[in-house]
C-alpha cells in the first residue's frame, strides 16, 4: 500500500481495503477481469438462441422497458443491438405510468398478438408477471424477461429468464438495464462474427448501461463498480446526440460529466418524461439520431422538470400545512384526488426526510383509481408493511424503501390506522443517527492535492460513497445566499478555523435554519463536508458539500 499517498491509504482501509492487489483492483477497473461471463446467467444461452432465430426468420419483436431511468436506458441497448444487427421489424414499448403502471399488462399484450408479434422482450420487469406471460405464451408470443426485482416464488414460464436474483449469477444486484447489457454482450460473444460485428461493440453501450446503474441506486461495487466506472467515460465521449443538446441545456460540459450531474439533473429530466407525459419522450431522446429532433426533445424534457418542480413545490406547501393541524400516527398517509400520480413518490421522499416516518402519499389516476407511492425512513420495510396489511391493497410491489400501491377506495380513509397498527408490530430499531466520518482534518486539508487522490475512489454512490470529513470548532464566517433567478433556496458559507484557513463550503436548497442550531455569522461550529469541484462557467474550484453542521 506504500505506493499510495496517505490520505488515500487511509480511506482504502476505512473500506476494509488493506492489501496492495485489493486496492489494485478497486482503484483500477478492468473491463476483462471485472465483467462477468454473461453466460454465468442460467438462462443467457436460451434467450440468445431464441433472439437469434427472431432474427434470422425475420420475427416482429417487441421490446418492453419500464418507464423509468433504468428500463429507458436499458431499451436504447437493445435498440442498438438491433441497429448494429441491420434489424428494422421490431419496436419499442414503454407502458405509461399514470395510466397503464409498472409492469406487463393484458391489453398491451393483446395488442402485440393482433399486430403478429412472436417475441417480446422486457427490461427492468416481467420477473412477477405469471399471468401475463402464460397469456403472451396462449397469443404465440415467446418472452424473454431480463429483470432484477427480486422474484417471487412462483416465476412466469418464460421462454428465458435473465435476473442475477433467480439464479446463481456472481453479481446479484445489476440494475436493470445492467442485466439488458448482459444479455447484448452475450448475443455478440455468440453471435458478433456471424454478423459481421466487430469485437467490443457493446463497449459503446456502457454510456446507457453506466447511466442507469448510477440512476438506480444499486451498490457501486463489483461488477457495478465497473460498468459504472468505464460507463462514465464512454458517456464523457458518448456521440448520442440526444444526450449531447440536454447536457448543452444544462450548461453541463460533456467531458466532465460526474455521477452528481447523472443524479441531480440527468436522470430527473429523464424521469420527468413518465411523471409529466409520455416517457417515449426519454427514450427518443436518448435513441434518436437526428440533432433537430434531439434539441427539440431536450427543450421538452427541461421543460415538463421545470413544472414538475412546481407541481412538487405546492404540493409540498399543502401538505405541510394539513400536517401541521393535526397529530400523525407512526405511518404518515396523505392524498388529495386531484394530485397526479407519477409525482407522488417524490413528495413521499421529501415528507419521509422531514418528519423520520414511514409516508404513504395518494392520488386518483386517469382511470379513478386511488394510487400512490410510499417512502421508508429505514424504520420499516414498506414491501412487508403492505404484504402485512394485503387486503386494504388491490395492488402494490416495490423496494425496500420504496413502493407503489393501489387502495380500494373505502379503505383509504382507515389505512392510516390499519399501516400503523401493523408498523408497531413489525417495526426495527432505528439506529441514532451518530455522527459518521472518514476522517478528521483541518481546512487546511481542502486543496487539489487531497482531491485528486479522493478522485481516484470514483466513480461515488451507493456503497461507495463520497469520503466524509470533520471539521471540528470551525467559525461562520459569511453566509450568502443563492439560486436560480434570486430564489436564494442554497446556502454558500465561507468556514475559518484557528489557523486562519477558509473553505468555501455549499448547501443545496437549505436555509440557515436546516441545521441542528440556527446559522449565524460567527458561530462556532462542527463541519461535516465532502470534497466537491465545481466547473462552473468552465471555471474550477474546490469547495466543500456540506453534510451536517453540528
Amino acid at each position: 500500500m506504500q505506493k499510495y499517498g496517505e490520505l488515500l491509504r487511509m480511506l482504502l482501509e476505512k473500506r476494509g481495503i488493506v492489501d496492495e492487489a485489493q486496492a489494485e483492483i478497486f482503484l483500477n477497473p478492468d473491463y476483462k477481469r471485472d465483467l462477468h461471463d454473461p453466460f454465468l446467467m442460467r438462462d443467457t444461452e436460451k434467450a440468445c438462441v431464441r433472439l437469434y432465430k427472431a432474427v434470422e426468420n425475420k420475427e416482429k419483436i417487441v421490446i418492453y422497458a419500464d418507464y423509468d431511468c433504468d428500463g429507458i436506458p436499458g431499451a436504447v441497448i437493445l435498440n442498438d443491438l438491433f441497429l448494429l444487427l441491420g434489424y428494422k421489424n421490431y419496436e419499442v414499448y414503454i407502458p405509461q405510468r399514470n395510466s397503464e403502471g409498472y409492469g406487463l399488462n393484458l391489453d398491451a399484450i393483446k395488442q402485440f398478438a393482433k399486430s403478429g408479434v412472436k417475441l417480446l422482450i422486457t427490461v427492468d420487469l416481467g420477473i412477477t408477471a405469471v399471468a401475463e406471460v402464460a397469456q403472451a405464451e396462449v397469443d404465440g408470443i415467446d418472452v424473454i424477461i431480463t429483470d432484477h426485482h427480486i422474484p417471487q416464488e412462483i416465476l412466469p414460464r418464460a421462454c428465458a429468464i435473465l435476473n442475477p436474483k433467480a439464479d446463481d449469477y456472481p453479481e446479484k444486484m445489476l440494475c436493470g438495464a445492467g442485466v439488458a447489457f448482459k444479455f447484448v454482450q452475450g448475443f455478440l460473444k455468440k453471435y458478433g462474427e456471424y454478423f459481421k460485428i466487430k469485437e467490443g461493440s457493446e463497449k459503446w453501450m456502457l454510456d446507457m448501461a453506466g447511466l442507469a446503474t448510477l440512476s438506480d441506486m444499486v451498490p457501486l461495487l463489483g461488477e457495478n463498480r465497473a460498468i459504472s466506472y468505464f460507463g462514465i467515460k464512454v458517456l464523457k465521449k458518448s456521440p448520442r446526440p440526444g444526450l449531447q443538446k440536454l447536457l448543452a441545456k444544462m450548461n453541463i460540459d460533456q467531458r466532465y460529466l460526474s455521477p452528481d450531474d447523472i443524479g441531480f439533473m440527468v436522470a430527473p429530466r429523464l424521469n420527468a418524461a413518465s411523471r409529466m407525459d409520455d416517457p417515449m419522450r426519454a427514450y427518443e431522446l436518448l435513441a434518436t439520431e437526428d440533432e433537430r429532433e434531439a434539441g427539440a426533445l431536450a427543450d421538452h424534457l427541461s421543460k415538463i422538470n421545470d413544472e414538475r418542480k412546481t407541481i412538487v413545490t405546492s404540493i409540498m406547501r399543502e401538505t405541510n400545512k394539513k400536517l401541521e393541524s393535526y397529530e400523525h400516527k407512526e405511518v404518515i398517509v396523505i392524498g388529495n384526488p386531484k394530485w397526479r400520480v407519477g409525482i407522488l413518490g417524490l413528495v413521499a421522499g421529501k415528507i419521509s426526510d422531514t418528519y423520520k416516518k414511514p409516508v404513504f402519499v395518494w392520488g386518483k389516476d386517469e382511470n379513478d383509481c386511488i394510487k400512490g407511492s410510499c417512502r421508508s425512513d429505514g424504520s420499516v420495510s414498506v414491501v412487508e408493511l403492505m404484504t402485512e396489511t394485503s387486503e386494504s391493497f388491490l395492488d402494490f410491489g416495490g423496494h425496500e424503501l420504496a413502493g407503489g400501491f393501489t387502495v380500494h377506495s373505502e379503505k383509504i380513509h382507515f389505512l392510516e390506522e390499519t399501516l400503523s397498527v401493523t408498523f408497531n408490530k413489525i417495526k426495527r430499531v432505528k439506529k441514532d443517527d451518530e455522527i459518521t466520518y472518514d476522517i478528521k482534518a483541518g481546512l487546511d486539508a481542502v486543496n487539489l492535492k487531497n482531491w485528486r487522490e479522493i478522485e481516484k475512489m470514483e466513480p461515488f454512490g451507493l456503497g461507495n460513497p463520497k469520503p466524509v470529513f470533520l471539521f471540528e470548532d470551525v467559525k461562520i464566517e459569511k453566509i450568502k445566499k443563492f439560486g436560480k433567478n434570486g430564489s436564494g433556496e442554497h446556502l454558500e458559507i465561507v468556514f475559518s478555523d484557528f489557523n486562519l484557513n477558509r473553505a468555501k463550503a455549499i448547501s443545496f436548497f437549505s436555509s440557515v435554519d436546516s441545521f441542528k442550531n440556527k446559522l449565524r455569522e460567527g458561530l462556532a461550529v462542527n463541519l461535516l463536508a465532502t470534497f466537491d469541484l465545481s466547473r462552473f462557467r468552465g471555471r474550477e474550484e474546490l469547495r466543500l458539500r456540506i453534510e451536517d453542521i453540528i
